[in-house]
């Protein structure tokens, strides 16, 4: 069962009534990793997502951070298009939407920083 996401406020998240105040990874098959640790904090990067790319979602939806302060890195968003994944970065509450809407439709996973 794909998980839902029912809230998101600043450095915290429910999903299926867990409650995570690390950033997240969740995979199409509806398990969750966290923490999730990047390699230099606000830059998102290939390799920070290669758990993520290795179970190949057809999308993935990035929630920024509260205030949109992660960015994907060039390198990732030419291997994304390289490989015919799409991406959709927003702030994390707007991405938490997008997630619930897009998860029953797709292959889907999602990576969100939870805080800035």
């Amino acid at each position: 069962m794909k998980p839902v996401i029912e809230s998101y406020s600043f450095g915290r998240m429910t999903i299926a009534g867990s409650i995570y105040t690390r950033d997240i990874l969740i995979f199409p098959d509806g398990s969750i990793v966290s923490p999730w640790w990047r390699q230099k904090g606000h830059v998102l990067a290939t390799d920070d997502l290669a758990e993520l790319l290795s179970a190949e979602p057809e999308i993935i939806i990035c929630g920024t951070g509260a205030m949109g302060l992660m960015r994907p890195s060039v390198e990732l968003q030419d291997y994304l298009a390289a490989s015919n994944t799409e991406f959709i970065a927003q702030r994390s509450s707007e991405a938490a939407i997008t997630f619930n809407k897009m998860s029953g439709k797709s292959s889907v996973g999602g990576c969100f920083h939870l805080t800035c």
